[in-house]
Formats: C-alpha cells, sequence, structure tokens
C-alpha cells in the first residue's frame, strides 16, 4: 500500500494496534514478552495460565478466540497502542476498522509439527506428528494464504520475524522490530528476555 494510504489510514483509524501472530508453537509467546520488557502495553486476561510447553506465560486474549465466530468485534478498537496474540488463521477476521502493525513469527515447520506433537501428548490430546506430510503440506499452504494477505491488505502493514534468528540474535531482533513499530523501546530488556534453553524442539541435524 502507497505511504499516502497508510498516512490516511493511521489519520482516520488512529494508533494501529500491534498484532504478535503465526502459527502455533511459533514462538508468538516469547515475542509477546519482549515486547512487554520493551515497554508496549499488553493486552491479555491471564486465563491460560504457565505451563511445563510454556513457562513463561502465554500472553493470550481468551476474546479474541471469537474473532471467527460472526459476533460484534468493535472492541478490538480498544486494542490500539497495545499489543496483542493472534493466532494466524484468525488475522483474516480483524474488523477493517483499525490499522495492524504484524510482527509475524516464523518457525522450521518441523520444529512447529514436533512441539505441538509433544504440548498435545502431555494433555492427553490426539494431534499430528513431526513426521505428518499430509499436515506440514497443510501448514505451508495456510502460510502462503496468510502471507499474501498480510502483503495486498490495506490494514496490515507486517515484518517477517524468524524464530531462530530471535535466539540467534536477540539485541540486534529487538532493535529490528522497533524500527519496524516506530516505538523507543528498552533494547536491553527485550533481549534479556529470551532464553535459549526453551528451545527444546529443534529440527533434526
Amino acid at each position: 500500500m502507497a505511504w499516502w494510504q497508510r498516512t490516511y489510514r493511521r489519520v482516520i483509524h488512529g494508533r494501529p494496534v500491534i498484532v504478535v501472530s503465526g502459527l502455533p508453537r511459533s514462538g508468538t509467546s516469547m515475542m509477546m514478552k519482549m515486547l512487554e520488557a520493551g515497554g508496549v502495553p499488553v493486552w491479555m486476561d491471564g486465563i491460560r495460565t504457565p505451563d511445563d510447553q510454556n513457562p513463561k506465560g502465554y500472553y493470550e486474549l481468551e476474546r479474541v478466540k471469537q474473532l471467527d465466530k460472526g459476533m460484534d468485534r468493535s472492541w478490538v478498537r480498544a486494542g490500539r497502542g497495545r499489543v496483542v496474540k493472534v493466532i494466524s488463521s484468525l488475522l483474516e477476521h480483524l474488523p477493517a476498522e483499525n490499522n495492524y502493525q504484524v510482527v509475524f513469527m516464523n518457525r522450521d515447520i518441523q520444529e512447529v509439527l514436533k512441539s505441538q506433537s509433544k504440548m498435545l501428548s502431555q494433555r492427553g490430546e490426539a494431534g499430528g506428528s513431526a513426521g505428518d506430510d499430509a499436515l506440514q503440506k497443510f501448514f505451508e499452504g495456510h502460510l502462503r494464504k496468510v502471507k499474501y494477505l498480510l502483503a495486498h491488505d490495506h490494514r496490515f502493514s507486517v515484518i517477517d520475524v524468524t524464530y531462530a534468528d530471535v535466539l540467534a540474535d536477540p539485541e540486534g531482533m529487538a532493535r529490528h522490530i522497533c524500527t519496524f513499530l516506530g516505538a523507543n523501546l528498552d533494547i536491553a530488556a527485550m533481549a534479556a528476555t529470551v532464553d535459549n534453553q526453551l528451545y527444546r524442539n529443534r529440527r533434526a541435524g
């Protein structure tokens, strides 16, 4: 979208809602914690509590899960100036009367599947395995559609952030994100939240 269109939308709709998105288990909670440490107000309710899979918390707002239910979504405007986590499949349901700055987390699909399978197993639920080719193809197709939406829909501006890059250079990635957001955040505090010990579901080899 042209700069003048973004400027027009900013004037009409006010401050953007900052959205952290990606597939489940792609590092979205880690990014939420980084932004919180940097000084961005976080929009969450604490209903989903920390556990072994996310010992530092999930940073979720339960109401987000209703975005695709056809209910009133005017409440989203209360997120302007704050950061909220929205799973990738729900991005298309965000209402058009807001601007959204999206920090989109990318992670190796095999690692995502491995992490999801482990989490579901610990809950006693059925789920795809890390070797499930059909599920991997589904996720890859889903991501292509989501990336197209983010690139072409006037609601969104987006920065792609790779999970492994954050772990390798947390300070550099924190600076990159701050530039995208146009915010003066605490870089050192953001970088300090990154814990490589939580990188437990690595791709083989």
